[in-house]
């Protein structure tokens, strides 16, 4: 369990630091381009992923807090129980616990998230994010490919049986 939570905390770290450069060095709403593709930001995130119920009156803070506190709980419990040769779930918890706690942070301390990564094309946006929302969407990614690979395993070994 060590190993996971020591990659939640790396991930943690990296979010924060990116974070405090970024504020330190952009105005807020400001647009510095790195690529043609791709540009740093500084935007604040008082919703969830997206901007969901950004404009919700000051509750979802709260929300969003006490539904990562239970995230962080659950993903705790699960580790425990965490057999070690199961090591792409604790890929999967440790890159989700961190995610969740590098925004847990931001919301705690400032009320709103800060986002600074911004992907588009021509006329087209993505919805800026931030270290902690890349480790939480890999996180889901590898967790939605662990549950594929068990679906086809179970399929393979149910189709063996009846044969």
């Amino acid at each position: 369990m060590v190993r996971w939570l020591g990659l939640a905390g790396v991930v943690v770290l990296l979010d924060q630091l990116a974070k405090w450069w970024v504020v330190a060095t952009l105005a807020y709403g400001e647009e510095r381009p790195l690529l043609s593709m791709l540009s740093l930001v500084l935007w604040h995130n008082e919703g969830a992923a997206f901007s969901m119920l950004s404009n919700a009156g000051g509750w979802q803070r709260w929300f969003f807090i006490a539904l990562a506190v239970g995230f962080v709980a659950f993903i705790l419990y699960e580790l425990r129980r965490l057999p070690q040769e199961h090591r792409a779930m604790g890929w999967v918890y440790a890159l989700i616990m961190g995610g969740a706690i590098g925004n847990l942070i931001d919301r705690a301390v400032n009320g709103y998230v800060v986002d600074f990564v911004l992907v588009h094309w021509g006329g087209w946006y993505f919805p800026a994010f931030n270290v902690a929302d890349a480790a939480l969407s890999v996180g889901a990614a590898i967790w939605i490919a662990v549950m594929i690979g068990e679906y086809r395993h179970e399929r393979r070994n149910r189709g063996q049986a009846s044969s």
